[in-house]
């Protein structure tokens, strides 16, 4: 019990450091700002719950999807014959703010993906982490309403990703468990570890029975994010914990080692960069010692958007740079 109190204490730290971090001034003494939504009905489409479609005729101007409009994609420039992205931002975050929109706009860039957001911010604000892990299981049947929209749209489930970072990654499996066909591939961005670890059932957190791959990037392992393999592929980034190209107090590298994992993921997705290859090694992550990561026998494999669709098990990653979020300055 008391390492559980003391877990929560230090989680709490974290997200106050990343309040300040957005610069946002706030007066804990006012009742107004310990004011949570907390969902009580679960009811689909929610208010709360908004989906936006980003497209190459578009670009950055977001269009709103209403799964109640039959036209609302085609209204919007849907092209069916593209891949999709769902992207689901994490606790505290929404679809307007990095990294999602990292990542948005480099799936823009490569031109081949309709791009949708889910943006949950009402129901994940600070400091209401207890209320935001209970409001994505509402999140979660909404994506899966989403995500029967599309392929009744034109959609190829083979052409689809379900992409979240922390809780995001967790909605994504969610997802699954209000849909009557698997999902092809699920890309979870460093998994929440906070509270899901000890007291989740799995039916509210990302597993490899979530899809048919279940792609895992681990880039805080052990703090804010899941420890371990908990996909089919999991990547732990040069060890998992701390990243290299983290600086600050102990509380400053977890956090920004916590979202290095969207970075990375984004560089795999340029068409003219170098592939981020991940070597076999043991499943435990993080590594306890920096120098044995635990390789074994195999073929090493790219991470990111061109993983193998047959991979498993375990890869370690090692970047060779110490600049934050290097590919993208």
């Amino acid at each position: 019990m008391r390492h559980t109190c003391a877990w929560c204490i230090v989680s709490v730290l974290v997200l106050l450091l990343q309040e300040a971090t957005y610069g946002i001034i706030w007066n804990v003494m006012d009742v107004r700002y310990w004011r949570c939504n907390l969902k009580k009905i679960y009811e689909c489409p929610d208010n709360d719950i908004r989906f936006y479609l980003y497209t190459n005729v578009t670009g950055k101007k977001r269009q709103r999807i209403d799964v109640r409009n039959h036209y609302a994609l085609k209204y919007a420039g849907y092209e069916p014959e593209k891949k999709n992205v769902i992207i689901i931002h994490g606790f505290n975050g929404t679809e307007s703010r990095t990294p999602i929109t990292l990542l948005r706009n480099t799936y823009l860039e490569r031109g081949d993906y309709n791009i949708f957001t889910v943006d949950w911010e009402r129901l994940t604000r600070f400091p209401c982490y207890l209320s935001a892990l209970s409001n994505t299981r509402l999140v979660g049947m909404c994506t899966a309403h989403l995500y029967a929209y599309i392929m009744n749209h034109g959609g190829d489930a083979e052409l689809t990703t379900c992409l979240g970072h922390s809780l995001g990654a967790h909605i994504c499996g969610m997802a699954s468990k209000h849909l009557s066909i698997k999902q092809h591939r699920i890309i979870g961005l460093d998994p929440a570890r906070p509270l899901i670890d000890r007291f989740a059932h799995k039916e509210f957190r990302l597993g490899k029975e979530d899809a048919h791959q279940v792609e895992v990037i681990h880039t805080n392992a052990g703090f804010l994010g899941e420890r371990n393999q908990i996909g089919t592929v999991d990547f732990c980034v040069n060890g998992g914990s701390i990243q290299p190209s983290c600086y600050g107090t102990r509380l400053q590298q977890v956090r920004c080692s916590h979202f290095q994992s969207a970075c990375y993921f984004a560089r795999t997705l340029m068409l003219d960069g170098k592939p981020i290859i991940g070597r076999p090694c043991s499943s435990e992550c993080p590594k306890r010692s920096s120098s044995k990561w635990g390789y074994v026998p195999g073929k090493s494999i790219p991470m990111g958007e061109n993983t193998p669709a047959n991979a498993r098990g375990t890869y370690c990653v090692e970047t060779d740079t110490k600049k934050d979020c290097p590919y993208f300055q």
